[in-house]
């Protein structure tokens, strides 16, 4: 994936020197939304791709990693866990705290099984959530909530949702250096 002006004006989303502190995260849906967006490839639009059911919201904003690329082809996926909602296209410096390896399927039958990780990010200016360093320092109930939202959205798309492990700092680092295009 090609991001927008790429080089001349985000040139440096994702670099191994600022890593272990820090990863740009693009949102395309904002916390409390029942609207998906997903950005468009090669320019500087978010295109709305599904409507929820009624009473069903994102939790938290989510968004992506650019320069990387996971099983599903997708840049990797990231939930924000923040006191704010932010909106589609902003980019925010965060912290990954972890992340929950999953299965999703895939294929016009959904009987293939692929990989397709979440991350869990905080913030860099939160103030609420400053002292969270280990998705193990958030609440069991939120991670657990995130594992059944996925599990309903991708139901309504037919597709299986399988959480595997809840990771933390350090393994989902390493998960993301590993996917790095």
């Amino acid at each position: 994936m090609v991001l927008w002006g790429e080089g001349k004006y985000w040139p440096g989303f994702f670099s191994s020197t600022t890593m272990s502190q820090c990863v740009d995260v693009i949102i395309e849906t904002p916390k409390g939304s029942s609207q998906k967006y997903d950005y468009v490839p090669d320019t500087p639009f978010f295109q709305l791709s599904k409507i929820l059911p009624s009473g069903m919201v994102f939790p938290y904003d989510f968004g992506f990693i650019p320069k990387t690329k996971g099983e599903d082809g997708d840049p990797l996926d990231v939930i924000v866990i923040s006191e704010f909602t932010s909106f589609p296209g902003v980019i925010i410096k965060c912290r990954i705290i972890g992340g929950i390896t999953a299965e999703q399927s895939k294929g016009e039958k959904g009987d293939k099984m692929i990989r397709n990780d979440r991350f869990v990010a905080i913030p860099k200016c939160s103030n609420i959530f400053q002292k969270v360093k280990e998705l193990k320092d958030l609440p069991e109930q939120i991670t657990d909530e995130l594992e059944e939202f996925f599990v309903d959205y991708n139901k309504l798309e037919g597709k299986k949702f399988k959480a595997l492990d809840k990771v933390g700092h350090k393994k989902a680092l390493e998960l993301i250096a590993g996917n790095k295009k």
